[in-house]
C-alpha cells in the first residue's frame, strides 16, 4: 500500500495503445476508483484461457471521457505506450535485463515452492481426517462383532475366520526428487525493467478526442457520480449514485448537443426503457450560449424522463 500512497500525490501515467486507453497498475486502479468516480472497464484474461470472461483483470481500458477528465484535472497525463517502449528498451543495459530475468526466476521459485507447501499441508490435512474416519469405523465395527459373539459356541474352527493379527504397514514408496521447478512470472508493469514514470506529469500532448456527450459526463462526474459505458441499456452511460460494486445504475445518459433535434418516440422509448428496467432516462447537453469565463456549472442542463404507464 505505499505505492499507494505515493501515487495518491502523483500523476497517474495512462497508456495510450492504439485507440485505447490503459491503465496497468493495480494502486492506480484503486486510487482512481476510490478518490476520483473512475471505474473502467477490465479487459485481462489468462493467457491460457483467453476466451473465459466472466473473471478478467488487468489492464483497465478507460473511456476517452474519463481519460479526458483526468487529463484536464491534473490528476494524469497520457503516455504513447509504443514510444515509451522503444525508448526504454533501446536504453536497457545488458546486465539490467539479465538482473530482471534473475529477479523473475527466483519470484517463480518462491511462488512454486509456496505452492507446493501449500498442497503438501492440505494432503496432510485430508489423510489424518480420513485415517481418523477409518479408525472410528474400525473401533466400532470391532466392538459390534465383540457384542454379538457367545464365547461358548466358539470352536477351534472359527479361528481360521478370526481376524488376524495386523499386518505390518509397508513404508510408503519415497518420492523420487525432480528436477527444481518453477512458476513463470508473467508481469503486469514494464517498470521494472523499464525507468519509472516520472512523478509530475511531463508537458502533456493533445487531449484525447471525446464524443459530443462529453460536456454531459464531466456534469455528472462533478456531481458525484459513477459512470461506465451504457451499450447494453442502449446508451452512452450508466450512472451510479456510488461505487458499482454497492449500488445499481440509477439512470441511462444519453448526451445531445443543445440545438440537436431529436424524434419524440426517442423520449418515449427511452422512458419505457428506463422504466422497464427500473431506471431513469436521462438526457442532457451543454448550452454554447453561456461563457466559460462565468460558468459554474450551470451551462450543462440535464432531463430525467420516465413512462409512468408501466
Amino acid at each position: 500500500m505505499g505505492d499507494d500512497t505515493t501515487r495518491a500525490h502523483a500523476a497517474v501515467p495512462i497508456s495510450h495503445a492504439g485507440s485505447r486507453y490503459l491503465l496497468y497498475d493495480t494502486n492506480d486502479i484503486s486510487y482512481l476508483r476510490r478518490n476520483h468516480n473512475i471505474c473502467g472497464v477490465l479487459i485481462g484474461t489468462l493467457p491460457g484461457h483467453p476466451q473465459q470472461n466472466v473473471f478478467l483483470g488487468t489492464p483497465l481500458e478507460l473511456m476517452p471521457e474519463e481519460a479526458r477528465l483526468l487529463v484536464e484535472e491534473g490528476v494524469a497525463y497520457i503516455v504513447d505506450d509504443v514510444e515509451a517502449h522503444k525508448a526504454g528498451i533501446m536504453g536497457l543495459k545488458e546486465a539490467e535485463r539479465k538482473a530482471f530475468l534473475r529477479a523473475l526466476e527466483k519470484q517463480g521459485l518462491d511462488a512454486m515452492k509456496a505452492s507446493q507447501k501449500k498442497a503438501t499441508d492440505l494432503k496432510e490435512i485430508a489423510m489424518k481426517k480420513n485415517a481418523d474416519k477409518i479408525a472410528a469405523k474400525r473401533k466400532e465395527r470391532s466392538e459390534a462383532d465383540t457384542a454379538r459373539a457367545d464365547p461358548a459356541n466358539i470352536d477351534e474352527s472359527s479361528s481360521l475366520f478370526a481376524p488376524s493379527s495386523p499386518r505390518p504397514t509397508s513404508p510408503s514408496p519415497s518420492t523420487m526428487s525432480k528436477a527444481e521447478e518453477r512458476f513463470y512470472i508473467t508481469p503486469s508493469t514494464s517498470h521494472p525493467p523499464l525507468p519509472s514514470p516520472p512523478i509530475t506529469p511531463p508537458p502533456s500532448a493533445k487531449l484525447p478526442e471525446v464524443p459530443r456527450s462529453y460536456p454531459l459526463f464531466a456534469y455528472l462526474h462533478s456531481k458525484g457520480y459513477f459512470m461506465s459505458p451504457g451499450l447494453r441499456f442502449g446508451c452512452q452511460y450508466c450512472v451510479y449514485p456510488g461505487d458499482p460494486l454497492r449500488f445499481h445504475s440509477h439512470f441511462l445518459a444519453v448526451g445531445m448537443g443543445w440545438d440537436d433535434e431529436f424524434d419524440l418516440m426517442q423520449v418515449v422509448g427511452g422512458g419505457r426503457l428506463g422504466t422497464g428496467v427500473k431506471k431513469g432516462f436521462l438526457i442532457g447537453g451543454k448550452d454554447d450560449n453561456v461563457s466559460e469565463v462565468d460558468n459554474d456549472g450551470d451551462d450543462v442542463r440535464a432531463f430525467c424522463i420516465e413512462w409512468s404507464g408501466m
